[in-house]
């Protein structure tokens, strides 16, 4: 029978030190999303480039998308351990090569590089959850994990600000080193794992083709209405080669002995509709992180900080809930509970919608309070359900698959949000378009999340009942 207990899931546990290592490597990740915002005027007034700043996040969002299912794949063949410590490699060379950037250009380049490492880190982290706890403890595992994104959320911002202030901006980036240092060193000595020694092909083509195409098609989202027009040569060549190179790879794929992305996460049902709810909540996430503080501090005239403690709820309600989200499918069973969350996360959004004409911080901050806690029992079991629905060889690959589909929920989330706000703000900053033209285009955004919070709640009722009891006893 599996040990369920507390102690038997926190640190002073056996596995307390692989716990920790995981929340060590995944806040890598959690504080460097959230850190570099605040710090963007510093960088610029040293080293220019103000057009070209917003590639500072979107380089990194690439480099970490179009990575994750090759080195899921990769995980799977190899082992996870040489994979996770290759990531934190990457990441740490790429954060040091940042520190010593010259100019804007350069700085994109190595955020590249930590997005190549972020690429590894995150969905090979949550594979070795999945390997090491029982599902019925994985959930309380991800409330630790959830925590980590709470506390980031809190604390990057606040080190951003006060690095900026001190006139040292590269300490954004420096401070990653120790953290690197340590979450190797952590995995290194505490995590050991068994891995068949077979000779097994590595699909390179695969890989190449899927990078490339996953490359063009995610720089044509991100670059489309904002470094070029939708319509363009650069968006049109970006959109058609990444599609003509996605055929190539699909051919390839049925070929490969080893496929590094295998078309059968396509052809079940399960897996399928999971990664539709992935994609959906990055794109949720995506249109409130954006646009909450955006809509408070424009219709309201409010502070930053007060726009981003109520944007902050969110990030409450979903460790809140998700720490608790295993007793709740254990019960009813994962899909139920996923019906649950994503009833919350459209009850939200409809408070959101329904407050844009009376702005109100609080009314705010309680809805998305309530999508913070809806997102906690949608995602976490649906990404439990996609791992127990496959053996260790194959749950790097369900793992990654999932986690890219949340990244490009997360870029075509900014490119198409981006895109209908600006076609309602117009020129100019959030101080010059005015209140009225601020409630408009946030009205649009929020009807947008709306929308993609339906189309993820139809998702999670085409998923199959699968039987938590026996997946429990993995």
């Amino acid at each position: 029978m599996a040990v369920t207990s507390e102690a038997a899931v926190g640190f002073r546990s056996e596995r307390g030190p692989v716990l920790i290592s995981v929340m060590l490597s995944t806040g890598l990740v959690a504080i460097d999303s959230t850190v570099l915002a605040t710090a963007v005027p510093s960088i610029v007034g040293e080293l220019g480039g103000f057009h070209q700043f917003p590639w500072l996040f979107s380089a990194y969002l690439l480099g970490q998308a179009v990575t994750t299912p090759i080195y899921a794949k990769l995980s799977d063949v190899f082992g996870r351990k040489p994979i996770l410590l290759l990531g934190i490699g990457l990441f740490l060379l790429g954060s040091i090569l940042c520190a010593a950037a010259w100019n804007m250009l350069a700085l994109i380049v190595f955020r590249a590089v930590q997005g190549l490492g972020a690429g590894a880190v995150q969905p090979t982290a949550m594979t070795i959850v999945g390997d090491v706890y029982t599902v019925a403890e994985r959930a309380r595992v991800q409330g630790y994990l959830a925590s980590v994104w709470a506390i980031s959320s809190v604390v990057g911002p606040m080190l951003g600000g006060a690095f900026s202030q001190l006139g040292i901006w590269r300490g954004v980036f420096l401070i990653n080193i120790p953290l690197c240092l340590l979450a190797g060193w952590m995995f290194n000595r505490h995590f050991h794992e068994t891995v068949e020694r077979r000779h097994r092909s590595v699909d390179s083509l695969g890989a190449l083709l899927l990078a490339l195409a996953m490359t063009a098609l995610v720089l044509g989202v991100l670059g489309g209405g904002q470094s070029w027009p939708w319509s363009s040569a650069p968006s049109v060549a970006a959109f058609t080669g990444g599609a003509v190179l996605l055929v190539a790879f699909v051919l390839v794929e049925r070929r490969a002995a080893e496929p590094i992305l295998p078309l059968w996460v396509f052809s079940r049902r399960l897996l399928c509709a999971t990664t539709i709810v992935g994609f959906g909540v990055g794109a949720i996430l995506m249109g409130l992180t954006s646009y909450v503080p955006t809509f408070l501090e424009g219709s309201l005239g409010v502070e930053p900080i007060v726009a981003g403690l109520a944007l902050a709820a969110l990030t409450i309600g979903w460790p809140a809930t998700a720490a608790v989200a295993g007793r709740f499918y254990l019960r009813w069973g994962f899909k139920w509970t996923a019906a649950v969350g994503v009833t919350l996360v459209i009850v939200g959004a409809a408070a959101l919608v329904g407050t844009v004409g009376r702005p109100n911080v609080a009314v705010v901050a309680v809805a998305c309070l309530v999508m913070g806690g809806g997102m906690g029992l949608l995602a976490v079991p649906t990404l439990i359900a996609a791992q127990a629905s496959v053996q260790w060889e194959q749950r790097g690959v369900v793992t990654g698959n999932n986690m890219f589909a949340r990244s490009l929920g997360s870029a075509i989330g900014v490119a198409v949000f981006g895109a209908i706000a600006n076609s309602i703000f117009g020129a100019g900053d959030i101080h010059a378009v005015g209140p009225a033209a601020i409630q408009a285009g946030s009205a649009a955004v929020f009807t947008g999340v709306l929308v993609v919070a339906v189309v993820t709640a139809v998702a999670v009722i085409a998923m199959p009942r699968t039987p938590v009891a026996a997946a429990a006893g993995q």
